[in-house]
């Protein structure tokens, strides 16, 4: 029998339960009694789901509060010092509330403390914590959650398997911190832990463990090549059976290290890499399992199951009862069901499958190879057939005269007139900015008010005028406050906006939006994908009348913001019927339209935010440079139709840029902000070392903790970008925009903000005053 299973499923709810349930406990509003059980109740929710849908296994151990990589890290006891974990304990596990100062830098207990890194998992729009690694370091199982879970799962009656990050993609994940040390120096020592966490979970009789192990997917040096032999060799002592699980991309030249593993079965991803389908069969050992990714678990187009059983039939003969059927990574990525999307066209509808229907898919595939379909399953095949003919011969996925225009693109398209030294002439004249000029990245807190008048307005209780009216209030107020903040160039605060991918998508022909389609970025945060379906344009203007209404309030300069091509590509379900390449130039020009027209209504400064641009990148080397190729390209067809006088902005968060600097130059964005106040300014290296020529805001308060930023300290984190980069093209700016802070958290960060710009530049005039005394 082939044997269905998924790698991991949603956690957040169908109606986002954990996040409400999660931010009522930070605030105060629930106490933790009820958080927990909020959480029990999903887990049980989501394991019932698997098994209705007929899965052989129940995934346990992919729950997290906030991250599954905090979740392990927490398991090995690997909490950085200053949190004080030793002090807070639940009956000897790390506490809850520690983990949470870990990922925010604050709890409803404990002391606040610098939160621990965040940046994206692998290639997707996950966020994971970054693992802080020291060379004394030591660990110890310091958390019975785990076990906790998989006996909550067996006395409900399920079959678990449990899903834990594996030990050496946990060590590549992680960073070093303090003395220079190798970071498998420590493998041994997390070796020891995971250890203890499989035989407990032996002695808890579970048959089959899921390690992740998706570094396997990545170029790794052979001395991390030899580490999965050194780890696994170590747990295969384990009286239990381990499935290795690899996703996001092949298993390439680690494809020999992966099959030479003694662990009863190996998962691979048939989605994004079916090529590889041929060599993983032929280096399997004879017992070995192989589990195959063939449901897509990173976008929700419908399964082809007709080709798909027709693809996988002589794997089948081959393998036989060793074949098992799962997506191709966890479900985390997709959101939880379609069947609640009442608003959408059945058309569309019918094209689509969320986390649920894809454990349909699944199990349905698996029952077709096995020749034991139910007429449910048959029904389940035609549907999809039926479907897949449909959107094929759909009229309403190509206009003939996108193609036509994209077609007519030449390269000066995507050239600005002059060189950045020319422009920032003309910008220094236009804008008449002082040194370190403070900016924000763009959005100022979504209020509940904001929230309350958007909910009205799209369910018809307020009519179209009153709420423009009221969020026209709102932008007033945002730049009321800046003015008196003494900001020196301005935002409109996007209160208008419901999200910065999804806006955009609403008014540009070929996207679809679902109600309930939320996925998770971090934590508590949620985002609901946009669906691209077919050929992009933009009808009309989409914020020319906001900002200009923003404008008029101010002398102060006015920044346009937008989100950049690349960023809505990689933020939404992109259709998967030609290349994503097309689609984000599609994407691009739209773009190019309104940046122009932003440009004739007055405004001289336009962001065009880019925090996916590396997030995209193929997760191997080789393949990086056709995407940059069309990234930056696309980025700058966008870009370029204005004068030397307007300033061109990018915004970038939460990304490694070492590797990818040459490309971000090629962007010729005038400014560039970026996330450095968690790093202390280390990605400006990246900067220095190239000698970036334009300008740059390196972020200096992290937005994702409410804990107030210092003035002595932000004043120090500049002058160490001064240090990298000249005073001239520094710019003062938080890491990130405010939308999900209060106005009360906001007003005192930026106040400290501007007070610490205002000191850089006495300082700086001191120091002339000096040099000229001394002539």
């Amino acid at each position: 029998m082939t044997v269905s299973h998924i790698l991991g499923y949603p956690r957040i709810g169908a109606q986002r339960e954990l996040k409400k349930a999660t931010e009522a406990y930070w605030k105060g509003d629930l106490d933790r009694a009820t958080l927990e059980q909020t959480a029990k109740t999903l887990r049980a929710d989501h394991w019932q789901a698997q098994q209705d849908a007929g899965l052989d296994l129940v995934s346990v151990g992919d729950f997290a509060f906030y991250d599954q990589v905090l979740n392990v890290s927490v398991l090995l006891g690997a909490v950085p010092e200053r949190f004080n974990a030793a002090a807070e304990v639940d009956q000897g596990d790390v506490a809850l509330d520690t983990a949470f100062r870990m990922a925010r830098g604050r709890a409803p207990s404990g002391e606040p403390a610098a939160a621990c890194e965040m940046t994206k998992y692998f290639d997707t729009n996950y966020h994971y914590l970054v693992p802080e690694l020291h060379a004394e370091q030591t660990f110890t199982l310091a958390s019975t959650r785990l076990f906790d879970e998989v006996a909550e799962a067996q006395a409900a009656g399920f079959t678990p398997k449990v899903a834990l990050t594996g030990p050496v993609t946990w060590l590549w994940l992680g960073k070093q911190k303090g003395a220079a040390f190798e970071r498998l120096d420590l493998l041994d020592r997390v070796l020891d832990v995971y250890a203890d966490v499989l035989t407990r979970l032996a002695e808890q009789g579970v048959e089959w463990v899921q390690l992740n192990e998706p570094a396997l997917v990545q170029d790794l040096p052979a001395e991390w090549q030899q580490a999965f032999e050194r780890a696994y060799n170590r747990l295969q002592s384990a009286s239990m059976k381990i499935l290795l699980a690899t996703y996001f991309g092949g298993l390439g030249d680690n494809l020999s290290v992966a099959t030479r593993l003694p662990v009863a079965g190996l998962h691979v991803d048939a989605v994004r890499a079916p090529e590889q389908l041929d060599s993983v069969v032929d280096r399997i050992g004879p017992h070995q399992v192989l589990s195959l990714g063939v449901i897509d678990g990173r976008n929700i187009w419908r399964a082809d199951l007709a080709a798909l059983r027709e693809r996988l039939m002589p794997l089948k003969v081959r393998l036989g009862s060793r074949l098992w059927l799962a997506p191709s990574c966890s479900l985390l990525h997709v959101p939880v069901d379609v069947n609640a999307e009442a608003d959408l066209d059945a058309e569309l509808k019918s094209w689509l499958a969320f986390a649920r229907q894809k454990l349909d898919e699944t199990v349905t595939l698996a029952r077709l190879l096995d020749q034991r379909a139910t007429n449910a399953d048959e029904q389940r095949l035609a549907d999809a057939t039926r479907a897949l003919d449909g959107r094929r011969d759909s009229a309403r996925i190509h206009q003939p005269a996108v193609a036509t225009r994209l077609a007519a693109t030449t390269a000066v398209d995507s050239q600005r007139a002059t060189l950045y030294a020319k422009r920032a002439q003309a910008q220094r004249q236009a804008l008449a900015l002082p040194l370190y000029p403070t900016t924000t990245i763009g959005s100022f807190p979504q209020t509940d008010d904001i929230r309350v008048a958007r909910r009205a307005h799209k369910s018809g209780e307020l009519g179209t005028e009153q709420y423009e009216m009221r969020m026209r209030e709102e932008i007033a107020y945002a730049v009321e406050r800046q003015e008196a903040l003494d900001i020196d160039m301005l935002v409109h605060g996007e209160a208008e906006r419901n999200d910065m991918v999804e806006y955009f998508g609403e008014q540009l022909d070929g996207f679809a939006f679902t109600r309930f389609g939320w996925v998770q970025s971090y934590g508590s945060r949620c985002v609901k994908p946009p669906v691209i379906f077919g050929d992009v344009t933009r009808p009309a203007p989409m914020t020319v009348r906001w900002s200009e209404y923003a404008q008029s309030l101010t002398q102060k300069p006015m920044k346009g913001m937008l989100t950049g091509p690349v960023t809505i590509l990689q933020w939404s379900f992109v259709r998967d019927d030609q290349p994503r390449e097309t689609t984000c130039r599609q994407i691009a020009l739209a773009l190019r339209d309104e940046v122009v027209d932003l440009e004739s209504a007055g405004i001289n400064a336009i962001q065009i935010d880019e925090p996916a641009l590396r997030e995209g990148l193929p997760l191997r080397q080789g393949e990086w440079q056709v995407y940059l190729n069309w990234a930056v390209e696309s980025f700058r067809l966008s870009a370029s139709g204005v004068t030397d006088a307007t300033q061109i902005h990018t915004h970038m968060c939460y990304s490694e840029f070492n590797d990818i600097i040459g490309s971000i130059a090629a962007l010729d964005a005038d400014v560039i902000t970026i996330e450095t106040s968690r790093s202390d300014m280390e990605l400006l290296n990246a900067f220095k070392d190239f000698d970036y020529p334009n300008e740059i805001g390196p972020g200096v308060y992290d937005i994702h903790t409410p804990n107030l930023p210092d003035v002595d300290w932000m004043v120090s984190l500049m002058e160490k970008a001064a240090e990298r980069i000249p005073a001239e093209r520094l710019w003062v700016n938080p890491d990130c925009g405010l939308k999900t802070r209060r106005w009360e958290e906001v007003e005192p960060a930026l106040a400290n903000m501007v007070e610490a710009a205002k000191t850089l530049r006495a300082r700086q005039a001191a120091s002339q005053a000096e040099d000229t005394a001394s002539v």
